[in-house]
């Protein structure tokens, strides 16, 4: 008894010995009597014993009907309560969450806005996993991914989580008294730049704007980098120009310990977006995307 229609013959049975009735039953379960009756019929055949005695005014359970009927009470009562305590996790958001994201992303968007949690949602465990690499989220297990607009992936859900995000270069002023101040990105060719290196090894290009066209910088230099937090920190040491978010560097901007150069060669890139594989998400991931999103 394996299919879906022996455990709905099941059900019958178990409203009918319930009942002591084919007509209470069929009318509990929204079905002619016949219906009902000969379903009984069926399900004593396929089990080889008889189940009830029928009689013109009664309706009775045989040994092994008794037996069936304790099976299958105490089945569906369990069945019953497993599902009554699905509504705990939609009235409840509780589970953990796991999101891969940049260091950036966690500290400046993610930590931030999800820091409610602890109060509004104690039962919501939440794992931010940094990397710079980009991972199949799929694969590895997580509920959710944080990219910029443009490299989220085809086929997935993706929510803004940031407007888009300002490009500065800069710079110490020791190091600008130095090598001077760049006029145009073909002078950055006299400048030792940070690099930025993706988890394949490859360097980002600086997109740049000139004239209304974009141009690239492939950055020279000392120095080469997989996080954009240690590109600012290294630029903040005076070890050469910085193309960073602006928000990374904008107390350091304020305070004159970094001097922002090239401001209308600069580049916009893509705001973050959370993104998932599927729209059927559970309450846990949905209260994190209402939080994040914009």
């Amino acid at each position: 008894m394996t299919s879906r229609e022996n455990y709905n013959d099941l059900h019958v049975f178990m409203l009918v010995a319930r009942e002591g009735s084919f007509t209470r039953a069929a009318a509990r379960l929204g079905l002619a009597q016949s219906g009902v009756s000969r379903t009984i019929r069926e399900l004593e055949a396929r089990l080889g014993v008889q189940l009830l005695v029928r009689t013109t005014r009664s309706l009775s359970l045989t040994q092994a009907g008794e037996q069936l009927y304790r099976t299958t009470q105490g089945s569906f009562q369990a069945l019953d309560a497993g599902l009554a305590t699905l509504a705990h996790f939609r009235d409840t958001p509780s589970g953990t969450v796991r999101i891969n994201a940049s260091q950036h992303a966690i500290d400046k968007v993610l930590l931030p806005k999800l820091a409610l949690f602890r109060q509004r949602y104690p039962d919501i465990r939440l794992e931010l996993i940094s990397e710079n690499r980009f991972v199949n989220i799929i694969d590895e297990r997580f509920d959710a991914g944080v990219r910029l607009g443009g490299e989220v992936d085809e086929g997935m859900v993706a929510v803004r989580i940031t407007p888009d995000m300002e490009m500065v270069m800069v710079a110490t002023p020791d190091h600008l008294l130095q090598y001077g101040f760049p006029q145009a990105p073909a002078d950055l060719a006299g400048h030792p730049c940070i690099a930025y290196q993706f988890a394949d090894g490859s360097l980002y290009s600086w997109e740049l704007w000139q004239e209304g066209k974009p141009v690239r910088h492939r950055p020279r230099g000392q120095w080469v980098f997989s996080d954009s937090y240690m590109e600012a920190a290294a630029a903040r040491r005076g070890l050469g120009l910085a193309y960073v978010p602006e928000e990374l560097v904008t107390d350091e901007l304020e305070r004159g310990t970094l001097i922002r150069v090239l401001q209308r060669f600069s580049h916009r890139l893509d705001g973050l977006f959370l993104y998932y594989p599927h729209r059927n998400v559970s309450p846990a991931l949905r209260a994190v995307i209402d939080t994040l999103k914009l």
